[in-house]
């Protein structure tokens, strides 16, 4: 019995260790170095997706885990845009997103409302 309970305080300190900052976390862009004039959605806004959304809005993950709310392509992000943005920015009337996390950098939201504000081009 005490060899199970060092085990299992064992394997729970050393889960308990395992955190991941993002890079984004752990060095944010410096104040004016966002540069929102020409957003792309494939430079700019599918890696935003990519690091903060596919993980629950994936086209496999969204009717389990994602509310069926698909972000994997073009299409969908831009039939989504508006909720997305207010979504992130985490507005009254939307479900605030990353669920469970912290917000996402102001240069990443800035991004997203740029590309939207810009016509929401499949560039």
């Amino acid at each position: 019995m005490k060899k199970f309970i060092f085990i299992f305080f064992v394997t729970g300190a050393i889960l308990s260790g395992c955190y991941y900052d993002s890079e984004e976390a752990l060095w944010p862009t410096l104040p004016g170095s966002c540069d929102t004039t020409s957003v792309s959605f494939a430079t700019d806004i599918s890696p935003i997706l990519g690091n903060y959304c596919l993980g629950c809005h994936s086209n496999t993950a969204a009717p389990t885990s994602g509310n069926n709310i698909k972000l994997e392509d073009y299409a969908d992000v831009a039939s989504h845009a508006d909720a997305v943005l207010g979504s992130v920015k985490h507005e009254a009337a939307y479900s605030p997103m990353p669920k469970g996390g912290g917000n996402l950098i102001e240069c990443d939201i800035n991004k997203l409302e740029a590309w939207i504000n810009q016509g929401k081009l499949d560039n």
